[in-house]
């Protein structure tokens, strides 16, 4: 490999999962971006699809897209919202992705009759994606984390992977971070070092030595706690960091700066330590934390049992209120428990209601009910994906007549599908990567109340989906006030629906929570915890 003049860190997890290796890995490239290096950050999973995009809300959490339509790990969206950068398909592969990349060339005799193996075939591939990743991004630093704990069977080549490729950059080119767990024994009240000890031991086995252990804790370590853990680990003093569970995630980067991550990982790469420019985000993160009033929104979903499997949206909630100096509440209403009878008491309190994506038909009536309540009650109601096709549902069954409307998705043969299958998805039968994807631009029509908060004409947002409305209902839907807000510019595909007459009520059939940042949060949720506040004060004296 030829010499490169990027920077690499790794960073692994050791003791146990969901130490928060993602969110270390964020708030290290917000520290190094804030001193003027340019960040970008990878994620290599060991699980064998090859996307998750397949994968069940239940079993991964979300699945983030990027601009050019990859399907991706939810550790890209907090890459995203913390270096405030976008990223690519590039940024994330699996196991699955480098088998399949491995046995295609395999397939095409690349590699000439030779028998194809874990080292090298395997190991080479992972060793170019990660390089490929810096020469495309032309980033100072690429920071790459490894899914999983060490230790894990499916794990190993990863390891053995960028074992090799910090001996082909150079150690002064590359350096290692491993998180993890200091447990806390409550009987003993003492903070216990040893499964830290045991797993930095673990990592030494495939010949990797950590420059810097990040020690996520319950309670301060004390020093000889940290000095101890220094001294069986091989490691400097100053590279045991402590990371304490915050009050939120984005005062996170603020707290390891002030226990010295980045300055740590500028003297192993030989970077110069420049003074950080931290200021927006302290202020940002300031502002979170003196928000005095309260908005409850009532986010009616299907998965809402794993919240990961709306963690876009809850944050871009969350940004939005930062804005607007609102504390969020979210209410998480499993839509499969909502009907008739039981829609006053579970929506009860709530300021606004937002719908968001999802596929199948379970919970869908309790969605359009949640709607419904919300249109009659003037709440303000954001449907996002699914959540606006239920919205266009619910329109044509209460307000155009459509007593039988539905989607295709759920009745093919339906007499008054509204909502129906794209003509370009009609024949494809595989299901991985096939949806329309990715950032596509839309048009916002004049007079209307999204022209008005994104203060332009042509946006650009990301999609997923397969379905669509169905233009042979345009008329009779306008004809009752569901405005066609935004739409393609061929005119062909309506992207965004509002209705008159409510003080908020918009549909988009793309994913705006995918492009909301802490800093720079997506407009359409800044103006729903707007309404949604207007909300609540209009009705404090009846709640």
């Amino acid at each position: 490999m030829e010499e490169h003049h990027t920077k690499y860190v790794f960073v692994t997890g050791g003791v146990v999962s969901g130490l928060g290796k993602g969110i270390t890995a964020a708030s290290l490239g917000r520290l190094l971006k804030a001193r003027g290096y340019q960040v970008t950050i990878m994620k290599l999973d060991p699980y064998i699809n090859v996307d998750p995009g397949t994968m069940s809300p239940y079993q991964h959490g979300e699945v983030f897209v990027t601009e050019d339509g990859g399907e991706t790990d939810l550790d890209l969206g907090h890459y995203e919202r913390f270096i405030d950068e976008n990223l690519s398909v590039n940024n994330n592969a699996t196991t699955g992705k480098i088998y399949w990349t491995v046995l295609n060339k395999e397939r095409r005799g690349d590699y000439l009759g030779g028998t194809v193996q874990v080292i090298p075939h395997i190991t080479n591939e992972i060793k170019e994606r990660i390089a490929r990743v810096g020469e495309k991004s032309g980033a100072d630093i690429v920071i790459t984390e490894i899914g999983g704990t060490v230790g894990d069977i499916e794990s190993t080549p990863f390891l053995e992977a960028i074992r090799q490729f910090t001996a082909e950059v150079g150690r002064e080119n590359a350096m290692y971070i491993h998180v993890t767990l200091l447990p806390f024994i409550a009987g003993s009240n003492e903070l216990k070092s040893k499964p830290t000890q045991h797993s930095v031991k673990e990592l030494l086995s495939f010949g990797i030595q950590p420059n810097i252990i990040v020690c996520r804790t319950e309670q301060q370590i004390p020093q000889e706690v940290a000095e101890k853990i220094a001294l069986f680990c091989n490691v400097r003093k100053e590279d045991i960091v402590q990371n304490l569970t915050a009050p939120s995630l984005y005062e996170v980067p603020v707290m390891l700066e002030k226990e010295g991550l980045a300055k740590e990982v500028c003297y192993h790469l030989g970077l110069i330590n420049r003074g950080p420019d931290l200021a927006d985000w302290i202020s940002m993160t300031e502002r979170q934390n003196k928000a005095e009033k309260v908005v409850n929104i009532a986010l009616v979903g299907k998965y809402v049992s794993l919240q990961d499997a709306y963690l876009s949206v809850a944050e871009a909630l969350r940004h939005g209120g930062i804005v607007n100096d609102a504390r969020i509440h979210i209410d998480w209403i499993d839509s499969e428990k909502i009907n008739s009878d039981t829609i006053a008491e579970m929506l009860k309190g709530c300021h606004g209601i937002i719908v968001p994506g999802g596929f199948g038909d379970r919970g869908i009536e309790g969605m359009i009910e949640a709607i419904r309540y919300g249109r009659e009650n003037l709440i303000p109601v954001f449907g996002i994906c699914l959540g606006m096709q239920m919205m266009t549902i619910e329109v044509a069954r209460h307000l155009a007549g459509l007593t039988e409307a539905n989607s295709s998705e759920f009745t093919p043969n339906g007499s008054q599908n509204v909502i129906d299958i794209m003509d370009e998805q009609k024949d494809i039968t595989e299901k991985g990567g096939t949806m329309r994807l990715g950032v596509y631009p839309c048009c916002l029509n004049e007079n209307t109340k999204v022209r008005e908060i994104y203060g332009e004409e042509l946006i650009y947002e990301r999609h997923r989906h397969r379905w669509e409305y169905n233009n042979a209902y345009r008329k009779i839907l306008t004809s009752v006030g569901l405005q066609i807000a935004g739409i393609s510019p061929d005119q062909k595909l309506v992207e965004i629906v509002e209705l008159e007459g409510h003080p908020w009520f918009i549909g988009v059939q793309f994913h705006p929570e995918f492009k909301s940042r802490p800093n720079r949060p997506q407009k359409l949720f800044v103006d729903f915890i707007r309404a949604s506040l207007e909300y609540s004060e209009q009705n404090a004296t009846t709640e």
